[in-house]
Formats: structure tokens, C-alpha cells, sequence
């Protein structure tokens, strides 16, 4: 589930700005620094992100938005039309970063069996991308992916994890903003 949280926090530094547009967290550097801040271990200590590290950042969300779009049942979320890339390039753009993850041979002995060597992502180093990647390919190929939902509340642009059968919403606010919207439709002309 740790995969599953980071991702979507990924793709939640896109959100409603309350006026009727979606603001971006990650429109500068200050803005992935205090993501990472929210986010410990992401990269060595000491390491600073710079504007190379921001954009590859923004172009894997906006390549884990188009994946989530997909994945999703219904409608995408509304902060994604006219932004998403296709299928192909958003599944290119995680592989190729996924693939800078540099792993470390782990040796593993099984009783009987003898020796068994295995390979792990390294702890603490490759790029950040690489972990985000990484994350988005161990959710998307997990079972969690089936209860991915975009909440189509008036005004919310985020992505959810479905805990209950009956919900609709990401969070309690944009129920009450999705009631509130139908009950004004109901009695519009009344």
C-alpha cells in the first residue's frame, strides 16, 4: 500500500485551486522540495532538486495521470482532459525511468535449496523518478489498482483509493458539495 499512497500523492500535487481551475503544486522548485519534505527517503539526505529533477518529475505525473485515466472506470478525472499524453508515450516514460532504478544482488539461502540470488532496488540511491516510477508500476500491477476512482464531485480534480463499496467520493467535503449540487439541479425552476 505504500506504493500505492506515494503515487497517488504524486498525482494529487494536481488539485482544485477552490476558484474553478486546478493549481499545481510542482510549478517550481520550492514546491517539489516541500513534496519531498512530505515524502522522507525519497532522495539521499542532503541531495536538492533542480529544474532538470522538476520537470522529468512533472512529466512522470502527467505520465501516471494518463495511466491512472486509463485505469480508472468512467471518466477520468476533469483536471486531465487536454493534458494526458497517449497510452504508449505514458507507458514509455515509466518504463524508461523505472529502468534507471539501479538494484543490488541479494543473496538468500534456503535451508535445503542452497544459495538463491536475487536482485532488489537499492536503498537510497538512482533518481527520484526511478522510485516514483517504480511505485507506479507496484501499484498499477497490484490488485489496489481495481479500487482506483475519480471523484467527480463538482469542482475536485483528484484520484482515490475506492475503501468502501458504497463510495463515490475521495473524502466527506466533496459528498456533501456532490448532495448540495444535486439538490440545486432538483429544484432549479421551482
Amino acid at each position: 500500500m505504500q506504493d500505492a499512497q506515494l503515487i497517488l500523492d504524486l498525482a494529487l500535487t494536481l488539485r482544485h485551486d477552490g476558484n474553478g481551475g486546478v493549481a499545481d503544486d510542482l510549478t517550481d522548485l520550492a514546491g517539489l522540495t516541500a513534496w519531498l519534505h512530505a515524502h522522507p527517503g525519497l532522495t539521499p539526505a542532503g541531495h536538492t532538486a533542480d529544474a532538470t529533477v522538476l520537470t522529468a518529475v512533472r512529466e512522470l505525473r502527467t505520465a501516471v495521470r494518463t495511466l491512472f485515466a486509463h485505469a480508472v472506470p468512467g471518466e477520468p478525472s476533469r483536471a486531465d482532459k487536454g493534458r494526458l499524453m497517449t497510452l504508449e508515450e505514458a507507458v514509455a516514460r515509466v518504463n524508461g525511468a523505472a529502468a534507471r532504478t539501479p538494484t543490488v544482488p541479494v543473496l538468500r539461502w534456503t535451508g535445503d535449496g542452497g544459495p538463491d540470488v536475487r536482485h532488489r532496488p537499492a536503498q537510497g540511491e538512482g533518481d527520484l523518478t526511478a522510485v516514483l516510477a517504480g511505485a507506479a508500476i507496484a501499484f498499477l500491477a497490484s490488485p489496489a489498482r481495481e479500487k482506483l476512482r475519480a471523484c467527480h464531485a463538482p469542482r475536485c480534480v483528484r484520484y482515490f483509493l475506492k475503501d468502501h463499496p458504497r463510495q463515490e467520493w475521495c473524502k466527506p467535503s466533496c459528498g456533501n458539495r456532490a448532495r448540495v449540487a444535486r439538490h440545486h439541479e432538483r429544484h432549479r425552476g421551482e
